[in-house]
């Protein structure tokens, strides 16, 4: 849209297309520069109140000279970014954006200022990458200052981040970071190309909004498909190695492409230990997962067929079967040990961990005591819950539980041909996730095996070599 000419038009066409005399927060003011009427626009709440008012004291002093305005805010307004915008559209979405625009009669553009001061909170440790050791200024809601605090660890000249807006209606800024000389040239191409060509309303959800629409995954592939992250030497790290990061303005975490299925299984804190510390570490979250996925089911198919002349482990048989099945018993403390969860999120904080320890104490009591429960069925399923809980990614944690009630159900009702055939579709699923990479597929390195990348991915080593 061209830029009116006259200062009447120039408030008709502002007042068309915002709601400046309904909505309390658009600021619409008029001054007189140089002898000529002008309009500063904003929103109140997004620019920094004592720089405004300077900026209208030295535009004031400014009436008796002869000078372009635009050079008259280069030499007297201290503003680290001022840009003319010949776009009128384009001005208004930076409004909106938070900047100042600045309008003078007879120009056929507007000056934008960035003055903005975001309502943010300082940077904190995250609840969900906690770390014994290492810094605590994790991501907050505001997306320039995520990007400095990457910019603080990384001092490369070719690290950028390219920022693109997504949605019709929201224009939700989402930066993308990557270091050019590292970076896969095509891959890069390829995330700006969906980025630019993603047609919805708004990012409501933030990163989880662009993590589903730049991916369309199946709903009912539970798999994560992006690592997610709030700590910004996590990203840092990846940068490094080449990976691209995206952030969403208003999301205190980041995106890292590509991500394969054992990206989910590595956490910060393994390189905040001794290499041999952190391998072990490793170890143990991997045999974990696996736990978590498969005790429950084999504990099942272990009491369906007990006298099997190959049975190895009768030993874990219980000796009462209580007043219903094992089956029965499995799925309702699966389903309580779900409800514990979710009322813990709705707990307050200070009494959550009393809460879950009672609770889970006062139903097992009882159930056993009732003759309802054996004492095994509660022993694997809370070993397997709290297996769960050693897994470092949320997603990946929550799809393990969505397959572990699958092969349940499975086993419960067929016995072994539903364990075997429902473990076999798990895996389907999995190996059919898609990336956003072509050429790395889900299972990467595993499918195609690459022997040095799974080291790397298994063995925690020092820096040093890890570098080399």
């Amino acid at each position: 849209m061209s830029f009116p000419s006259s200062a009447e038009q120039i408030k008709k066409q502002i007042k068309t297309v915002l709601p400046i005399e309904k909505s309390f927060d658009l600021i619409f003011r008029e001054i007189t520069v140089d002898k000529k009427r002008a309009f500063m626009l904003f929103i109140n709440g997004f620019i920094n109140d004592g720089v405004m008012v300077h900026i209208m004291r030295e535009l004031q002093k400014a009436n008796n000279e002869r000078e372009n305005i635009r050079k008259i805010f280069l030499k007297n307004i201290p503003c680290g970014e001022v840009t003319q915008e010949y776009d009128f559209d384009k001005v208004i979405i930076a409004v909106l954006s938070g900047l100042a625009a600045f309008f003078v009669e007879g120009e056929k553009s507007a000056l934008v200022i960035d003055i903005r001061e975001f309502p943010s909170r300082e940077p904190s440790e995250s609840m969900i990458e906690k770390v014994t050791r290492g810094a605590r200024d994790d991501f907050v809601e505001t997306i320039v200052f995520n990007t400095a605090l990457v910019r603080r660890r990384i001092r490369d000249k070719r690290m950028t981040f390219e920022m693109v807006k997504v949605g019709k209606v929201s224009q939700t800024d989402v930066a993308v970071g990557y270091i050019d000389n590292k970076v896969d040239k095509k891959l890069l191409e390829s995330v700006l190309k969906k980025l630019k060509s993603i047609d919805i309303p708004a990012l409501t959800m933030g990163e989880k909004s662009l993590e589903e629409v730049l991916i369309g995954k199946k709903w009912y592939n539970p798999m994560p498909v992006f690592r997610v992250t709030e700590r910004p030497e996590s990203v840092a790290a990846h940068l490094i190695e080449g990976h691209i990061v995206l952030m969403v303005d208003t999301s205190p975490t980041a995106l890292i492409i590509p991500s394969t299925l054992l990206y989910f299984t590595h956490y910060v804190e393994d390189y905040y230990q001794a290499p041999l510390v952190g391998t072990i570490t490793r170890f143990v979250r991997l045999l974990s997962i696996f736990t978590a996925h498969l005790l429950v089911p084999l504990f099942m198919l272990l009491v369906a067929y007990p006298h099997s002349d190959y049975n190895l482990f009768k030993f874990l048989l219980p000796e009462e079967s209580g007043e219903i099945t094992i089956f029965a018993q499995i799925v309702f403390v699966e389903f309580w040990l779900e409800v514990l969860q979710l009322s813990s999120l709705h707990t307050p904080t200070n009494t959550e961990s009393a809460f879950t320890i009672i609770g889970s104490l006062i139903l097992g009591n009882y159930a056993i005591d009732m003759g309802l429960l054996v004492p095994d069925s509660i022993l694997f399923a809370v070993s397997s819950a709290i297996c769960n809980h050693c897994i470092p990614n949320p997603e990946l944690a929550n799809a393990v539980r969505i397959f572990r009630w699958i092969l349940i159900l499975a086993t419960g009702f067929f016995k072994i041909y539903g364990f075997l055939i429902a473990w076999a579709v798990e895996m389907v699923i999995i190996a059919t996730t898609k990336t956003l990479d072509k050429q790395k597929g889900y299972l990467w390195p595993l499918i195609p095996f690459n022997f040095e990348a799974l080291k790397h991915f298994l063995i925690r080593y020092p820096l040093a070599k890890f570098e080399k």
